[in-house]
């Protein structure tokens, strides 16, 4: 595998950060959105941006368990709690469109833990690492490019 190191245009770099930053300053729960941003990019096989908010969420305190099982998160019983599970579910649906739409049910149990503003930057937030995601795995931008 070789890295394509084309730089990414400036300006798509911008609109992509602008995004993000305001997804996740909306959302209000930093550690939060790293889980979101971390399980998309396990979905997405995202290398360098998992490498990335990893130490982003131990920034914030993210446990080391909940970082651990993260990838399991259905099965981890109360390592996540209703909150985080909702926002978790919703972030795999919005990821992974293979019904070619976001469940009635998943977005409505999302929508009991969150006000329409939230859920509207949860989304936001999915959409942006969903965006970043493929920027990076398309490029193939290896990990260990990130520091804080």
């Amino acid at each position: 595998m070789t890295a394509r190191t084309r730089a990414l245009d400036p300006a798509v770099g911008r609109a992509l950060s602008a995004l993000s930053a305001t997804a996740k300053k909306g959302l209000g729960d930093p550690a939060l959105a790293e889980l979101v941003v971390i399980r998309a990019s396990q979905v997405n096989h995202c290398a360098f941006c998992l490498d990335m908010h990893l130490a982003i969420a131990r920034e914030y305190g993210v446990s080391e368990k909940q970082l651990d099982l993260l990838a399991a998160w259905e099965e981890a019983g109360d390592v996540f709690d209703e909150r985080e599970r909702a926002a978790l579910a919703l972030t795999e649906a919005v990821t992974v469109l293979t019904a070619g739409f976001v469940p009635d049910e998943v977005y409505e149990q999302a929508a009991k833990h969150f006000d329409e503003t939230d859920l509207a930057h949860l989304v936001g937030l999915v959409v942006a690492i969903n965006n970043w995601n493929r920027v990076m795995v398309s490029r193939r931008i290896p990990p260990g490019g990130y520091t804080p």
